[in-house]
């Protein structure tokens, strides 16, 4: 029902049943793993209100849960490099796992990923409090009005760099060739590095 590949390796074949509702796959050399990609192989669906949680185990740091699988999210990646916590977190779902995990050499680890199968509601109550060290959230988006205040700003920089003075008078005038100007540029940066350089302004 189940497959995963680890970035750069070939494809895993080898779950093991633990019971109805627990599978888990062993990952050797787990030290060397950035991604893997865990999916449903497409031959049986889920049941209607069921899906799996997707668990990894590190030796001697317990399971994590890095996400989910469902009928309408048949497969996932997950960054596993960097993202497991360094604290035991006491679940029990994968009991017999820990013995197929002993700790070596830490290139050689052999680390787990379990799946869990569960109602979709207690599902969604776990991805609700996923820690947001495995759920990193994208950085928040600028404030529209500082956005909008720094654009401006950056504008009369660049203008009242053709005007005598050191500043734009309230009647002075600029000729539209010079905004066109700024606006080819201003966009040329942000395409090429996002609005990082507004925060430079002086």
């Amino acid at each position: 029902m189940f497959g995963c590949c680890v970035a750069g390796r070939p494809l895993q074949t080898n779950l093991q049943q633990i019971d109805e509702t627990h599978a888990m796959f062993e990952l050797p050399a787990a030290g060397s793993i950035n991604h893997i990609c865990v999916f449903l192989l497409g031959t049986v669906p889920f049941p209607d209100g069921y899906g799996a949680t997707v668990h990894f185990f590190w030796p001697s740091k317990g399971f994590q849960l890095l996400g989910m699988l469902s009928n309408d999210k048949p497969s996932a990646i997950f960054r596993l490099r960097g993202t497991f916590t360094s604290q035991p977190s006491h679940n029990t779902l994968f009991p017999a796992a820990h013995p197929a995990a002993a700790a070596s050499a830490p290139a050689d680890v052999t680390a787990v990923l379990g799946i869990a199968i569960e109602p979709l509601s207690t599902i969604q109550s776990e991805m609700a409090a996923l820690p947001s060290a495995v759920a990193r959230p994208l950085p928040a988006a600028p404030d529209a009005t500082l956005l909008a205040e720094r654009i401006v700003k950056h504008l009369f920089n660049y203008v009242s760099g053709f005007i005598g003075g050191g500043g734009l008078a309230p009647d002075s005038l600029v000729p539209m060739s010079v905004i066109a100007k700024w606006y080819e540029t201003f966009t040329s940066k942000v395409r090429n590095a996002g609005i990082g350089f507004l925060e430079n302004q002086g």
